[in-house]
């Protein structure tokens, strides 16, 4: 679990600011907040955190989802929020957010696919693109009642017109909420059709509803927020029951891999966002499945034993040697306990096993550059290559690049790695700033100059910046 990636910004493109609101997100009062891809994620409520073993098993699973939904699952990017409330939403560039409640929350594979294919309906559907329209089916109510009230009370009918224009506000929450509604309800039946077409069953997400159906009656502010935005009801279950139980799929179950997937990702997102005392708790001693081993070596590791933690993940490496999650486990326990040499090893061995991840290969360059090992930066600034060619936005593999042309004495490759990391998460300002700096120190017309220059102008550069860039070439 990469807990350095926590309060990063959301994803968002690095050349605009977008202002879509994300699907399904409902109206408080008369009109609703919004929730910007380009938002920072600390101000959005978001806890961005990043695991690769958990992203993979949620890719296997969900991608014949997005196939049947008629999308890239390479274009698809799914995103752990570390937040314990039930909640999952969709954005615009097809970016999908879960948080780690609400995976917590399903019982198995299958209901968690359902609550996937429902926001890839969201995805498929342009719901993002048309949310403007969410907030028009809102204000339309509100100004009518509005208007009604002000009439009255022209007619003599204080009273009266005060009601109404006081009412104006709920209207428009119900005309918003209708529209919400229609598109969730589209939503379901786009999931739906989409676990047919994969081949699977569309009960799970039917279970999900039915276990959360009291929400129904609760008032708005005591709801998972999940049902805050996503308004449930009966009949739109039962809808879904209807539509799924017809379907070929509807008993097909869930495969022993997907099931023993399903509790390995539970067991380590329990493990690292509890104390360690619920985990100890629930998974305990007696219980030696690999799930509650693996549970158990995360607590020792977050309760600061790191003894115990290593010779727990040393059982389970001796049962699954070739398990590239469990050698990255071992190697942040070292490094978190100030042990990078001790770090290396177990890092390498998991770049050795699973060489297409880039977030391994971040965590061996780290530990790498951790050593003050002057032999060992070259070969981190290689590491550290091999991650940024399979993703270029990887804000701490960039931040780690600086240190490393830093360490190297390369002042403008330096700069060029700062400026790469702020506008990988959308901050204009500071990598304009660092790429004018890095086109000083950078020999003029090589790439990495031009890389540069290209910064500057898509940053929102000043005219002093225009100026300037014209008078250096």
């Amino acid at each position: 679990m990469d807990s350095r990636a926590r309060s990063r910004k959301a994803p968002c493109s690095p050349r605009r600011r977008p202002a879509a609101l994300a699907a399904g997100v409902a109206l408080a009062g008369a009109l609703a907040g919004s929730l910007a891809p380009a938002a920072r994620a600390q101000d959005a409520g978001i806890n961005l955190i990043r695991d690769t073993e958990i992203e993979e098993i949620l890719h296997r699973q969900a991608d014949p989802v997005f196939v049947a939904a008629g999308l890239n699952p390479k274009d698809v990017k799914i995103h752990l929020n570390g937040d314990k409330s039930l909640n999952a939403f969709a954005t615009s560039g097809q970016n999908l957010f879960f948080n780690t409640g609400l995976i917590e929350e399903t019982e198995t594979p299958n209901q968690l696919l359902g609550v996937i294919a429902h926001e890839t309906g969201h995805v498929a559907g342009g719901h993002m693109v048309r949310s403007g329209e969410m907030n028009n089916a809102g204000m339309k109510p509100f100004l009518l009642t509005m208007g009604l009230g002000i009439l009255a009370a022209v007619a003599g009918a204080p009273d009266a017109g005060a009601v109404l224009m006081g009412s104006a506000g709920q209207f428009g929450t119900i005309g918003a909420l209708g529209y919400s509604r229609e598109q969730e309800a589209r939503a379901d039946q786009a999931a739906a059709t989409y676990m047919s077409k994969a081949g699977m069953s569309g009960k799970g997400l039917v279970e999900f509803f039915d276990n959360f159906r009291y929400n129904e009656v609760f008032s708005e502010a005591r709801r998972f927020p999940f049902f805050q935005s996503h308004p449930i009801s009966s009949e739109r279950i039962e809808m879904l029951r209807r539509r799924v139980e017809d379907q070929p799929n509807y008993d097909t179950p869930d495969s022993p891999q997907a099931l023993a997937e399903h509790a390995i990702m539970k067991a380590k997102l329990e493990a690292f966002m509890n104390p360690p005392s619920l985990t100890f708790a629930k998974y305990k001693e007696s219980d030696t499945s690999f799930p509650a081993r693996y549970a158990r070596a995360i607590a020792y590791y977050k309760a600061l034993e790191t003894d115990r933690a290593i010779k727990a993940i040393d059982a389970l490496l001796a049962d699954q040697p070739e398990n590239p999650y469990l050698w990255e486990l071992k190697g942040q326990v070292l490094f978190e306990a100030g042990r990078p040499k001790e770090a290396e090893a177990p890092h390498r061995r998991s770049v050795e096993l699973k060489p297409d991840a880039p977030l391994l290969r971040v965590n061996l360059a780290q530990a790498l550059l951790a050593e003050n090992d002057k032999d060992k930066v070259d070969e981190a600034i290689n590491v550290l290559e091999g991650a940024l060619d399979r993703e270029r936005d990887n804000t701490f593999a960039w931040r780690l690049m600086a240190q490393a042309r830093d360490a190297r004495g390369e002042a403008g490759a330096a700069r060029l790695a700062a400026a790469e990391e702020h506008f990988s998460v959308g901050d204009m300002n500071q990598a304009r700033i660092f790429a004018m700096r890095a086109r000083e120190l950078l020999p003029r017309n090589t790439p990495e100059w031009r890389r540069a220059t290209d910064i500057v102008l898509v940053a929102d550069p000043s005219k002093d910046d225009l100026a300037a860039v014209k008078e250096r070439g």
